[in-house]
């Protein structure tokens, strides 16, 4: 009797699947888009670690997903899937249509995903799977750089030094630092949201707490980058500066340390907090 039901549930679940591989190829021009990106070097292909985390959460739900998809979801994204090709049609900006299909996608995903399991941490892996590094480093690089040198030279002035910012450099003790493009904390950021997603996907958080929590991750990335900053700034002003492998080894020890606190939040409660 169960082996009977086993053999008549298998391909309405693979039915499932098959809609949502229908629904991605719907949205081929964006997804050659992504890949160009990924693969020229215009761009960091960290989007590659957030499409694999979202595959490996769709294959551990597989058996899962439901029967019947939710219509409001399947509605959202047929409509999505419409405005990023007419987006793609109309020669719109080619990431504000990726954009939309990645929503597209993600709610098409939502109206198959099981009832019981939280969705904003799904949703979040497929839109953080877009190349956003370049463009969050064009359009916030240079802001996030003068405030973080603001705020690494209010924290070395309280330990003694004589630190003041310069537009997007410091003075040091009457030494000039760079601060440059990679101390904005924009990677960091993307790796420390893409820890958030992935914890409260595995942990079971709800969607509610996982909301809720989401400003505290950006507000440990800021701590985080003005940490590695002041740190990297205090040793870089000495007359013998800092070698580029302690550089290096205290920017990827801070880094580890802001998502090791970022999957401590997400895991804090679990679901009972939702």
């Amino acid at each position: 009797m169960s082996l009977a039901l086993r053999v008549e549930c298998r391909p309405v679940r693979l039915r499932a699947l098959h809609w949502l591989a229908l629904h991605a190829l719907a949205l081929w021009p964006h997804g050659v888009y992504v890949a160009q990106r990924a693969l020229d070097g215009s761009d960091d292909p960290l989007g590659v670690v957030a499409l694999l985390a979202a595959a490996a959460l769709l294959a551990s739900q597989h058996a899962r997903l439901r029967l019947t998809p939710q219509l409001g979801w399947l509605a959202a994204a047929v409509a999505l899937a419409l405005a990023a090709n007419g987006a793609w049609c109309v020669g719109a900006a080619a990431l504000a249509g990726a954009l939309l299909a990645a929503l597209s996608l993600g709610c098409a995903l939502l109206a198959w995903w099981p009832r019981d399991r939280a969705k904003a941490p799904l949703l979040g892996l497929v839109v953080l799977a877009l190349p956003w590094q370049a463009t969050l480093q064009f359009y916030l690089g240079w802001p996030l750089r003068v405030l973080t040198a603001q705020m690494s030279a209010w924290g070395l002035q309280g330990l003694g030094f004589a630190a003041q910012r310069s537009g997007a450099s410091m003075i040091v003790d009457g030494r000039l630092v760079l601060v440059d493009a990679p101390c904005s904390g924009v990677q960091m950021a993307w790796l420390a949201y893409l820890t958030a997603c992935a914890c409260a996907a595995a942990t079971g958080t709800a969607d509610r707490a996982f909301v809720r929590r989401l400003p505290l991750v950006g507000l440990a990335v800021l701590a985080g980058n003005v940490l590695r900053n002041s740190v990297l700034v205090a040793l870089e002003a000495r007359p013998s500066g800092l070698a580029p492998a302690w550089h290096e080894a205290i920017g990827l020890a801070v880094l580890g340390a802001v998502c090791a606190v970022v999957w401590l939040l997400m895991r804090r409660g679990g679901t009972r907090d939702a």
